[in-house]
């Protein structure tokens, strides 16, 4: 079956939450902007999940779920030069699901594998 005209290639953005969160919040959602742009359809669990949840009581919750919407996309892009602790949980799953990884720098100029 060919794909719609306005299909877009489903990706899960893997950026930084905990520390800054104000700027990491901010960045995320320029990551997704820019992969809107593009043609891509952006999914970035840590801007929906701390809308309604708390990090600090339901972490382990909303990692899960987060891992669960990474299952349904396509490709995962890792952005940034940091590594935080649930991103790593990330990659190591999106690398057990044998998933297409790209990796970023912060201005989303693609780079080599980390």
């Amino acid at each position: 079956m060919p794909r719609r005209k306005d299909y877009r290639t489903s990706v899960y953005v893997c950026s930084p939450f905990s520390g800054n969160v104000v700027v990491n919040h901010k960045n995320t959602k320029r990551y997704c902007r820019i992969a809107l742009d593009r043609g891509y359809m952006p999914v970035a669990a840590h801007l929906m999940y701390p809308q309604f949840m708390d990090d600090a009581t339901e972490r382990d919750v909303a990692m899960h779920m987060s891992l669960v919407l990474m299952g349904k996309c396509e490709e995962v892009w890792v952005v940034g030069d940091t590594i935080s602790q649930g991103m790593a949980v990330e990659i190591e799953q999106a690398e057990y699901w044998k998933k297409h990884i790209r990796y970023f720098d912060d201005e989303m100029k693609e780079v080599s594998n980390a």
